[in-house]
Parts: structure tokens; C-alpha cells; sequence
């Protein structure tokens, strides 16, 4: 696939089944070169055919998930003024009602459990900010005044003059009369559009943030996850709390000491509670390789029922599903994402696996519905009912019409012993072809069998491409992932350098005289890292990278924690792993990426690095997006994903030809 191509990479995501079986619901998203934005709708699909169409037809349609009466579908999608609003639409089909008009928009939201009603999550602006004040632009703005330590968020801004709150809105009628907008009157006065048929009622008013709103069975509670913004030192547990319907009650269900960092709350119909949920130690802070578990809230405190060490359920995306008496959750493993049920009792069982990454799942009427990505498609539908197993959907056949070279997986053993894994993608032909190293982010992050758009891009360009999962990745147990805890540039360098020559090894055709190397955020951190200690490469691109250690600790909005506990405290074992500490032993020609608004790995990072570059004579340039955060190659806007793209290949053109 070529640049361009993108436009045929659907994505699917978390399916939603009707309580008797009878219809699933997902989301479809892709980017749209045109409207250079990502455009997506709801699909209605029979599981027993397969049979599949568009429910809506937005823009931005996504998140869908059907009344617990099976009589509406919700869904978000953004209101003419681009904020994300909930939406409801009978399942059938026909036109969507909106039912919020949240000033900054809607984050998440659940069904109340008689249908009648629905719980959401919208962040609520200072007065004065954000446009609520008419003809106010945002530079006339008074100045914010900072007290805790964290201020900002990578793809948001600022957070403390907006915290999410919860609401409660009446579920509207479908059959009843639209609402229509008021026309001014003689007198001149111009009343405010009505846009929702019922007006929302807030049940929080306070500075701290929900989310993973869900109703308790008997409708009476909203069990959310709450953050509070901390005065004096990082504490990433976050406690779960009950909050009456009637706004009567807020009370812990799973408190701060719990020691947990909670992703998602579930509740099943007898009322047991069930958490996504990783221990971050006495100190409060320790994420390195979080262990996500599920757990299950009984009375002397939450009992894990999966083994962190083993199963790791912290894939992005990964959530989890009442299925009777048991859950089902996404075991993130080598690269696959496979879906497992698991008992109280904590036993699991598969329920899908191969050559797929689980991106979301649901299940009712004795049938799983899953959404997966493949080597071949970004996104389909897969049925399990027992042991049959169907893939109802066809989306990537757009993507393998324009060509998708599957790549072949790779094992070889480091100098030390210790096993490596990967894979090796590389065009038709005989050869001989140069060959790029890429390395991935995180660095609790893995690469995996997915199609991946990176990959394929290069492959088409005439390059061979290694990439594999270094200690310090996911899906090889915890050990694996924290095995570069403030020992960051040592074992996992050595992996990718010894995967390639590997890799090298294992084909003639890859030629071990034509090298590049390439990454992106803990990626662009390990191959500036490495261009500083090997010279065999012609040239490398450091997108989005970790450089310096010291700033990102005021300048990232993981900052606070993210360098203290993986290179830590002390100023000597900072400048050990510091590629910027090192930048003067870099002689590699090198192209720097990054977009202006990433909050997570600032664009300071990247300028500063590139300074240095130059100030040592080392041949470089600088790529600069505006308007983009740290989420670019993801979810950027298609054509700057595309110009980077065309800016990638062009470099490694003049740096690496193809033959």
C-alpha cells in the first residue's frame, strides 16, 4: 500500500449485542483524504447471517451501544460545532435525536438499566473559557492559576478549569414530536435554540474528574472512577465511587487504599462489582509494566482473579464483559490480543485467538461478537457461538487490493540467551533490498500481527522492514516489560540490534550494508539512543521522541512520573540513560519529527534535540506539524499523515536509495 492508501484502513470498533441476540451493533472509522478528517458510522449486523448495513450515516459516529429494552440505539457523534454529543437512533434505523448539547462535549455514557435513562461524562469549562463567553477569544482570557502539580493532557490542554462531570438525561421518545428551533419575535428577542427534547441534571459540581460511568441493577447508583488533581506528588490510584441517582449520596466503593489504578468498572446483574484495575505499589506511582488484572470487589477489599505476571489485560482498548456468572477480557500476548472468559473462581478459558489482536467484544444470546484486526484487514467482525467461529465482514478487502505484503515472523536467541521476537517484512523480489529497523513506543507497548500502515508504506517504497518487542515491551510477561527499569538503552538496545542482525541472517535478500532506523516516542528515544553508540546505520528519523529526561519532568503531562520511575531521580542516573546526554557521540544524518501540540513528549523535546544535531555538525532537519499531538501516525489529520508519509520515504530516498 502507498500513502494515499490509508483512506482504505477501516477500523471497527467495540461491538454491542441486543439482550435476546437478535442484532449487533459496531462502529466503523477511516480516514477521508477529502474531508482530511476520520470519518465513521454505526453498522447494524445480524450475527446468524452476517448480513451487515450502515444504521446511521455521519461523520463521526462511533461508541454505540443498545438500551438494555433493546428499543434505541445510542451512539456520540459531534454536533455542527465539531463537539462529540450523544445521539440516539432506533434500531432500526431512521433519524438520530440528539440529546445533549454539553459545551465541551460528551467523554463517555451508559444506559440506565430500565431504558428510561442515560448517565454521561462532559467536562465543564470555567465560566469565561472555552467559548462561554460569546465574541471572548481565547487569548482575552483571564491567566489560570496553577497549584497542582499537572495541569494539561496530551490531545486536550488544559484540565483543571474543565473537569469531567456526571449528569443524568431522560432517554427521549422516538416517536414523539422534534424540537424545533424558536423564531425571533417582533420584539427583537432571539431565544436560545432548543436543541435536546430534556435538559440534563449534574449530580457532581466539584474539581474532580469522572469516568467509566455504569448504572447499578437496580438503577438506584452511577459507579464512576474519579481523579483529583494532586497538590504535592503524583498518586496515580484512583478510587471508585457510588453516587445516588437522586444526588443524595456519594460514597467510596473501592477507596485510594485500595492501592489501584482503575481503567473500567462493570457491574453484573446480581450486583457484583468488577474492575480493570493495576496495583501501582506503596509509592503510588510504580506503572512501569502495569499488571492489569480483573478483579472482583468483595467485602474485605478487591480479589484479583487473573495473575498479572501471566495475563495482560492492558492492551489500549481493552475492556471487559459480563457473560453470566463469568467475564470475558483481551489477554495482550506476543503480539496477538486473544479473548479470554474468565470465572469467579479465576479460571479462564479462550474464546478467540490465532492470528488476531481482540479490539473490542460483546456478548449475549449465547453468541460473542469481536472486533479484530488481522496481517490482512485493519478491522472485522468475528462471530463465536461454541466452537464455530465466523468472520461476517470483509473491510480490508480495499486495503489488500492496493497490496499487502504479509510479513514472517522471526525468533532468534540474544548474545545473553535471552529470546527475541519479531517479525520481517520484505517486497517481491530478489532482492537485494535495504533494510529499516523500526522500533515501537511505550515502551509497555508492543508490536503485533495487525496490518500495519507503517510497515506496509515502506515495504511498497522498495525497503525491507525489522521490528520486534525488546525487553520493555508488553505481552511477554511483567518480568520482560520491567526489565529496563532505570536501565533504559542497555538490554533492550542490544534486542533490536541483535533482532536485525537476526533477521539479516535469515535472508540473503536483506542487505546488511543498506541500514536505517527509525522510531517513534520510547522509539524515538531508542534510536537517537542508538545512533549514538552504533554508527552502522545511513540514516535514522526520531519522531516524537523521550530525549531529555530532566525537561519532560516540567513539560509532559505524564512528567510528574513517567521519567522517576523509568531512568528515576538521582542526576547521574539521569544523564546515564539520557539521549541528549549523548547526542555529541551522533555522526548519522537524522530527520526530526514532531507536531507542535504534543503534550505528552513536547515538541521542546524534539527542537532541543535537533539543536544539538546541528551544533555538532551531525546533518539534519526538522519536520514540524502543526495542529497534531503526540497521536499523529495514529489519528492525525489524513493529509498530514499522508505529507508524513511522503516526507519519510523521501528521506530514506536520499539517505538509503532503493536499487
Amino acid at each position: 500500500m502507498r500513502a494515499r492508501d490509508i483512506e482504505a484502513l477501516v477500523a471497527v470498533g467495540r461491538p454491542d449485542v441486543a439482550r435476546d441476540g437478535s442484532f449487533t451493533v459496531f462502529a466503523t472509522s477511516r480516514p477521508d483524504l477529502a474531508a482530511d478528517r476520520a470519518v465513521g458510522q454505526i453498522w447494524r449486523l445480524d450475527p446468524v447471517s452476517g448480513a451487515h448495513r450502515r444504521l446511521t450515516r455521519g461523520v463521526s459516529d462511533s461508541s454505540p451501544r443498545i438500551a438494555p429494552d433493546d428499543s434505541a440505539v445510542a451512539f456520540l457523534r459531534a454536533d455542527a460545532r465539531g463537539r462529540t454529543q450523544l445521539f440516539v437512533v432506533a434500531p432500526e434505523g431512521g433519524e438520530p435525536l440528539q440529546v445533549t448539547d454539553a459545551p465541551l462535549g460528551v467523554t463517555g455514557y451508559a444506559w440506565a438499566p430500565d431504558a428510561r435513562s442515560l448517565a454521561f461524562i462532559a467536562r465543564m469549562p470555567e465560566q469565561g473559557r472555552y467559548g462561554t463567553v460569546d465574541g471572548l477569544p481565547s487569548e482575552a482570557e483571564p491567566a489560570r492559576r496553577i497549584t497542582g502539580i499537572r495541569w494539561h493532557a496530551n490531545g486536550l490542554g488544559y484540565i483543571a478549569d474543565r473537569p469531567a462531570q456526571l449528569f443524568v438525561v431522560a432517554a427521549p421518545d422516538l416517536e414523539s414530536e422534534p424540537t424545533y428551533p424558536p423564531a425571533v419575535t417582533t420584539s427583537g428577542d432571539t431565544p436560545d435554540r432548543v436543541v435536546v427534547p430534556h435538559e440534563p441534571r449534574r449530580l457532581v459540581s466539584d474539581d474532580v474528574s469522572y469516568a467509566s460511568p455504569v448504572f447499578t441493577p437496580d438503577g438506584a447508583d452511577i459507579l464512576a472512577v474519579c481523579e483529583r488533581i494532586e497538590e504535592d506528588r503524583r498518586d496515580l490510584r484512583t478510587p471508585v465511587v457510588a453516587i445516588a441517582v437522586d444526588g443524595s449520596s456519594i460514597r467510596e466503593v473501592v477507596p485510594m487504599d485500595a492501592g489501584l489504578a482503575v481503567n473500567e468498572v462493570a457491574v453484573a446483574a446480581d450486583g457484583s462489582i468488577v474492575l480493570l484495575a493495576y496495583t501501582v505499589g506503596a509509592s503510588g506511582r510504580d506503572f512501569v509494566a502495569p499488571g492489569v488484572a480483573l478483579w472482583l470487589l468483595e467485602a474485605d477489599g478487591p480479589r484479583a482473579l487473573t495473575d498479572a505476571e501471566t495475563i495482560d489485560l492492558g492492551e489500549v482498548g481493552s475492556h471487559l464483559a459480563i457473560d453470566g456468572d463469568g467475564f470475558l477480557v483481551q489477554d495482550r500476548t506476543r503480539g496477538r490480543v486473544r479473548l479470554l472468559r474468565v470465572d469467579r473462581g479465576g479460571e479462564t478459558r479462550v474464546v478467540l485467538d490465532g492470528d488476531v489482536e481482540v479490539l473490542g467484544h460483546a456478548t449475549a444470546g449465547g453468541r460473542v461478537v469481536a472486533a479484530v484486526a488481522t496481517p490482512d484487514s485493519f478491522g472485522e467482525v468475528v462471530v463465536v457461538s461454541g466452537t464455530d467461529r465466523r468472520t461476517v465482514t470483509d473491510f480490508g478487502s480495499a486495503v489488500r487490493e492496493r497490496g499487502v505484503v504479509l510479513p514472517r515472523e522471526l525468533e532468534a536467541v540474544a548474545r545473553d540467551g535471552y529470546p527475541l521476537h519479531g517479525w520481517v517484512a520484505t517486497p517481491a523480489g530478489e532482492g537485494p533490498f535495504p533494510v529499516i529497523l523500526q522500533i515501537h513506543g511505550g515502551p509497555y507497548a508492543a508490536y503485533g500481527v495487525h496490518l500495519f500502515d507503517e510497515t506496509q508504506v515502506l515495504v511498497d517504497a522498495g525497503y525491507a522492514v525489522v521490528y520486534g518487542n525488546p525487553r520493555g515491551s508488553a505481552g511477554y510477561g511483567r518480568t520482560h516489560g520491567r526489565s529496563i527499569r532505570q536501565a533504559m538503552g542497555t538490554v533492550d538496545m542490544t534486542d533490536v540490534l541483535e533482532l536485525l542482525e537476526a533477521a539479516l541472517h535469515s535472508d540473503s535478500r536483506l542487505d546488511g550494508d543498506r541500514l536505517g532506523i527509525m522510531g517513534g516516542s520510547y522509539g524515538g528515544y531508542l534510536t537517537a539512543w542508538t545512533i549514538a553508540h552504533d554508527h552502522r546505520f545511513a540514516a535514522a528519523i526520531v519522531e516524537r521522541g523521550f530525549l531529555d529526561p530532566v525537561s519532560m519532568q516540567g513539560t509532559s503531562d505524564i512528567g510528574t512520573f513517567f521519567g522517576d520511575e523509568y531512568v528515576g531521580v538521582d542526576a547521574e542516573d539521569i544523564a546515564r540513560q539520557s539521549p541528549l546526554a549523548v547526542v555529541g557521540g551522533v555522526r548519522t544524518p537524522t530527520l526530526v519529527i514532531h507536531s507542535e501540540l504534543d503534550f505528552r513528549c513536547p515538541l521542546e523535546q524534539s527542537t532541543r534535540y535537533y539543536s544539538a544535531l546541528r551544533r555538532h555538525g551531525v546533518p539534519a532537519e526538522m519536520l514540524i506539524f502543526p495542529g497534531e499531538d503526540h497521536e499523529l501516525t495514529r489519528a492525525g489529520r489524513p493529509r498530514h499523515r499522508v505529507e508524513r508519509f511522503d516526507a519519510v520515504v523521501q528521506w530514506w530516498n536520499r539517505h538509503l536509495p532503493v536499487a
